[in-house]
């Protein structure tokens, strides 16, 4: 990792869903829990936002297979790649077009719930959640305020989820943010201060200010629980889209699951969910810069949060600005120490090239973050550590019926002369 060098890592802690399930203080009913509130909301989105109506309500994105990608891997990197590939559409997303639409437009709507149940404008589960959209709702929620620090998308997520309910906003992004996405919240009603500093202290500051106001909400990358429960209900939503598509996960058929990783929540959380429905049959890896391996210091040191990429005299520049985080989530890194199978790192030119390859070859565009986890299934079959891996799950025999989701985090919403220049640099 000091020296930039892409690697892949295996997780020797991981023993096993069962054993992970009995230290875990989350579970299946948790996950329930966020199913069922972002069901109650549906009514509401389905009234309120257009790009919702065709799913009745529910933020959800397809899958879609990438097999010209796929050729090309096997090509680059001179393997070959048994069974079949898919991308997970997150950046697709309706209303914030990334995966960050999850976890912080269901944590908002908790607190919206939560203090609209406690003031008695809301009468409980069973009333009508489309009386968020009302005047009445709007006026009430103004006297409030949400924050969050952020190098973008989550602010995003959080900004729009908490301008259209009536919130005042206040994003603190650190010095990696795009500037298109700060113009993009100011545009919409959101406040925007920006800190000549990191992701780390970016929140730091946002959190200190948020704890000084009794009427603020601070949204914490960082610790949120709420936050992690709301992406566990994608894989619920995954296991349909795979068995619509006749797609068998079971121990002669494995998952592989590869997931862009910054703090740690979004990877962390859909992890979480794919383990409680496919137990030992899905294999969840994160992916991550090789100049902000964040998470994979922490879990490698033990030392989770309190460790960071310039402990290790790693320089912390990356383009894939969603994962420019130096320090990873110690409430996510040690909860998932027991459920990751294991970790890759992708350098900045293979990044380039991919986003590149992928619109000539599967006419989709990515926002660079959105590449960190296709280049996967490449290195599982490319690296000594991803071919001892099979070997150690016994899967090498199994691979042929092997199907690796690479989870697509954003790039719907890039403005296109961005995204033109992000195809140039891979060209």
């Amino acid at each position: 990792m000091m020296r930039y060098e892409p690697i892949f890592w295996m997780n020797d802690h991981y023993k096993g869903v069962e054993v992970a399930n009995k230290v875990s203080q989350f579970g299946k009913e948790d996950i329930r829990d966020a199913e069922a509130r972002l069901e109650r909301f549906a009514p509401y989105f389905a009234e309120n936002f257009e790009s919702t109506r065709a799913n009745n309500g529910i933020i959800e994105s397809d899958i879609t297979k990438i097999p010209n990608f796929k050729d090309f891997l096997e090509k680059e990197y001179k393997v070959s790649i048994p069974g079949q590939m898919y991308l997970k559409r997150d950046d697709t997303l309706p209303i914030a077009g990334t995966i960050k639409a999850r976890g912080a437009i269901y944590e908002v709507l908790k607190h919206a719930e939560t203090l609209a149940l406690e003031a008695g404008i809301l009468s409980g589960y069973e009333d009508d959640y489309r009386k968020f959209g009302s005047q009445e709702f709007k006026d009430f929620f103004s006297q409030y305020k949400v924050m969050v620090g952020t190098t973008g998308n989550l602010g995003i997520s959080v900004g729009l989820m908490g301008v259209s309910l009536g919130f005042e906003v206040i994003i603190h992004m650190s010095y990696d943010a795009k500037e298109w996405k700060k113009k993009y919240l100011r545009d919409h009603g959101v406040v925007v201060i920006e800190h000549k500093t990191n992701f780390t202290e970016a929140v730091n500051q946002g959190r200190a200010e948020s704890d000084a106001d009794p009427k603020s909400y601070f949204v914490d990358d960082e610790h949120s629980v709420d936050l992690f429960l709301g992406y566990t209900v994608g894989p619920c939503r995954l296991k349909k889209q795979l068995e619509e598509e006749k797609i068998l996960v079971d121990e002669d058929h494995p998952l592989f699951v590869f997931s862009p990783c910054g703090i740690g929540g979004s990877p962390g959380g859909t992890a979480f969910g794919l383990k409680q429905i496919y137990g030992d049959n899905v294999h969840c890896f994160f992916a991550q810069p090789t100049h902000m391996p964040s998470m994979l210091v922490g879990l490698v040191t033990e030392k989770y949060s309190k460790v960071s990429v310039a402990d290790i005299e790693v320089d912390a520049k990356t383009n894939m600005d969603g994962l420019a985080v130096p320090r990873t989530s110690g409430f996510v890194a040690e909860l998932m120490h027991n459920y990751f199978n294991g970790g890759i790192t992708i350098s900045e030119e293979d990044q380039k090239l991919l986003l590149t390859k992928m619109i000539d070859l599967e006419d989709i565009h990515l926002e660079p973050a959105a590449l960190a986890g296709t280049i996967g299934p490449a290195m599982l079959f490319d690296t000594e550590e991803g071919r001892a891996y099979m070997k150690a799950y016994g899967l090498e025999d199994k691979m042929e019926n092997a199907t690796y989701l690479a989870w697509a985090t954003g790039g719907s919403m890039v403005p296109k002369e961005d995204m033109e220049a992000f195809y140039q640099q891979g060209k």
